[in-house]
């Protein structure tokens, strides 16, 4: 009891809290005993006061390692901040001067420090060594101790080297301390640190005020600005993966009035230090993030995290989505999800060391497992970090919102559990799989396994198929990854229980994605339901001006142009240019009429106009279009335009059509009259201005026959095209 008042006395005294969260009092008590501890807290549950506390009870000093010198110095300042005293915590690491790092060693050495933080490099320093062995250490806080593990997501060589240092300069208790760790990386890290048998405090990874989603990528840019407008004044995070994305991002955001920042390691520490405190401050609503920032963020009001591309593990979404309401409010996660993404982080890894790739690989595939699941969750993410989460709907994720049609799964779980025990349960998800399927990789061919029973008793299904049943047969707990070797499946007593006497377990199909693609397509992707009857005006407007201009009507605009105008409704010339396939040109020429009959329908209809009108793009995104149109002018060969921006010349014809129909003229007579004689000039010409009732290239192709090639017939309608309308 004696015991208990003084914690709390601590606890009101230097911390001015009345009362522990969750576990925090019964770690603390272990430490304050002297036995090892591993700490497993999810990021905003308090771990640092688990070593502060007993640190400035215990006698002697409290060494604490930490990977981040940022971090350190804020840390210090708050210790610094709850005590009257400057000398309670210091910390050493390579900032310090050599007269800073003396005085810091004489403050430790007269026992008025009760904190030391540390940098494993600065551990690893003879002279540090040297330094601590004449310290009384009261105990070791190794903080972030996902470093140590190869399968953490922010793995640092240097941990690995902590326990032999520790040898060497005494032993006292260790406490490891994570927000992040799987079962394979907890062990990982009692391991190597020599902790096997210390005593386990594991807090719920559950956040139940947080939503999660995972979206199709398809108009991301769109979407995320439609989202911000919605919300407006709500802080946010959106990450991506590369710096330049980030810019972008951050500079498109801007144009639309949106107050958000980039933050990247590639921009001077003062500017990126100055834009986190304008986000902080609320200065900025929104800050652009690569994973780099976050670390140590204390806001506890960010209402949402938007993953504009996928991360590399889960233990970074999760670690990454914690950001969002942490004050308990509201906090929406959503991540765009496409195929494509993770050939690109497949890509990246190439040049690595063999055994780091494979690691790459095993943690993509949960990231793949995770987005393209039908299943809750909630339920997988804490599944992944070891947790059983026994709610059938969390009501608070899209895919317990809005479910997926169920089906029998009983005969495909068998199936699975025993070709796993036929090969001896030493093969992972991705080779069952493949064996259910039928399909013949190399790895199957040299282990024999396409004259086994099971080869190709799945074959109606393919190998995504059955990577879902064992992934739904993990989580219900009839397999599970073998820990060492991880990875590896193993049929656990429930499974074996499940092939005595298969019951009813229902399965839900994986969502599809495999038709998305991260560059939005020319017309954008249909998300909104056309308004038929304004469609029929404006076609009926457009059929008017065709006639008296005596052009055909797609010359004016084409018709995915005219449905975009009937889901945007723009009633400015301005936001006229931001409809597909419009551009300024066209805007001049014809939008006048165009955004009367609009403005006229909206008001009559009293019509709620999408918010995502205002999309605007960000000028000269690519320089590709600027360049192209400065070539023709200078009457340069098409070919030598293509090769010297690596296109090949289909894709240039595209890009050149793209910059026509948006109403720009261009004039490729010098390069038409070199390939194309001038009958054969006339005949599609012609073609195109008295018979053709479109612009389709099939029905060209169709009507012309099989005399003309395909480019000659693209290069004549952009002539046409360009002369006609623009």
């Amino acid at each position: 009891m004696e015991k208990d008042s003084i914690i709390h006395d601590y606890l009101k005294k230097y911390f001015g809290f009345d009362t522990f969260k969750g576990n925090q009092e019964s770690i603390i008590n272990n430490i304050l005993a002297g036995r090892d501890t591993f700490v497993l807290m999810p990021t905003g549950g308090g771990k640092s006061l688990c070593y502060q506390l007993p640190a400035v009870i215990k006698e002697g000093t409290a060494i604490v390692i930490s990977p981040l010198i940022a971090l350190m110095k804020n840390q210090v300042d708050a210790m610094r901040n709850f005590s009257t005293n400057d000398d309670v915590a210091h910390f050493l690491n390579s900032s310090l001067t050599k007269a800073e790092s003396t005085r810091v060693k004489k403050d430790v050495l007269s026992g008025k420090a009760k904190l030391l933080y540390v940098a494993p490099e600065s551990l690893t320093k003879e002279d540090n060594i040297e330094f601590l062995r004449n310290v009384k250490i009261s105990f070791y806080a190794i903080d972030e101790a996902h470093c140590i593990s190869e399968w953490g997501h922010d793995f640092r060589p240097e941990y690995r080297r902590i326990r032999p240092i520790v040898d060497m300069i005494g032993r006292s208790p260790i406490i490891a301390l994570t927000a992040t760790a799987t079962p394979k990386v907890q062990h990982d890290i009692q391991k190597n640190l020599g902790i096997l048998n210390a005593d386990i405090f594991k807090s719920s990874f559950n956040r139940p005020n947080l939503y999660y989603e995972v979206k199709s990528k398809q108009e991301v840019t769109k979407e995320i600005i439609r989202y911000i407008k919605n919300n407006p004044g709500k802080s946010g995070i959106i990450y991506c993966l590369s710096r330049k994305k980030v810019e972008e991002m951050a500079e498109t955001l801007k144009v639309n009035g949106i107050k958000a920042l980039p933050y990247h390691a590639g921009m001077d520490s003062a500017t990126r230090t100055l834009n986190q405190d304008k986000f902080l401050m609320e200065e900025a609503d929104i800050i652009v993030a690569t994973i780099a920032f976050g670390m140590g963020i204390d806001k506890p009001d960010v209402r949402f995290v938007i993953h504009y591309d996928i991360p590399k593990s889960l233990e970074g979404y999760y670690q990454e989505t914690g950001r969002a309401g942490r004050d308990g409010g509201e906090g929406n996660c959503i991540a765009y999800y496409s195929y494509n993404d993770i050939l690109k982080l497949e890509k990246f890894m190439q040049g690595k060391p063999i055994a780091e790739q494979e690691i790459g690989k095993q943690l993509l595939l949960e990231t793949v497992s995770y987005a393209e699941s039908s299943v809750c969750r909630r339920k997988l993410l804490l599944h992944y970090f070891g947790e059983e989460y026994l709610k059938e709907n969390c009501e608070a994720c899209d895919n317990c919102l809005h479910p997926k049609a169920q089906f029998e799964g009983n005969e495909a779980i068998v199936n699975v559990l025993e070709t796993v025990l036929a090969v001896k349960e030493k093969f992972k998800a991705d080779h069952i799989a493949n064996i259910l399927s039928g399909k013949v990789t190399s790895a199957i061919k040299s282990y024999k396994h396409h004259k086994l029973e099971f080869f190709g008793m799945g074959e109606d299904k393919d190998e995504k198929f059955w990577n879902m049943v064992i992934r739904q047969s993990l989580i219900a707990k009839f397999l599970t990854k073998d820990i060492e070797h991880y990875g590896l499946l193993k049929v656990t007593q429930n499974g074996l229980a499940f092939l005595e006497n298969p019951t009813s377990f229902m399965l839900a199909e994986d969502h599809d994605y495999a038709d998305t693609s991260d560059e939005e397509n020319a017309f954008g992707a249909r998300t909104a339901a056309v308004d038929e009857e304004l469609f029929s005006i404006l076609k009926d407007l457009r059929k008017k001006i065709s006639k008296q201009k005596e052009v055909p009507p797609f010359v004016i605009f084409q018709d995915p142009s005219l449905e975009d105008m009937a889901i945007q409704y723009p009633i400015t010339l301005e936001e006229l240019q931001n409809i597909s396939g419009v551009g300024a040109g066209k805007a001049q020429r014809y939008g006048k009429e165009f955004v009367d009959i609009l403005k006229k329908y909206v008001e009559e209809k009293e019509i709620i106009r999408p918010l995502d009108m205002v999309v605007k793009s960000v000028v000269n995104k690519s320089g590709l279009k600027v360049y192209i149109i400065q070539s023709i002018d200078m009457k340069r060969p098409l070919e030598d335009i293509a090769e010297a921006k690596g296109l090949e010349m289909e894709e240039l014809i595209s890009e050149i059509e793209a910059i026509v129909n948006a109403g720009t003229r261009i004039n490729l007579d010098y390069y038409i009259n070199l390939v194309i004689d001038e009958e054969r000039q006339h005949d599609i010409f012609s073609y195109y201005k008295e018979e053709a009732e479109s612009d389709s290239l099939e029905e060209a192709i169709g009507e012309l026959g099989n005399e003309f090639e395909e480019e000659e017939i693209r290069l004549m309608r952009i002539k046409f095209l360009s002369e006609m309308g623009n």
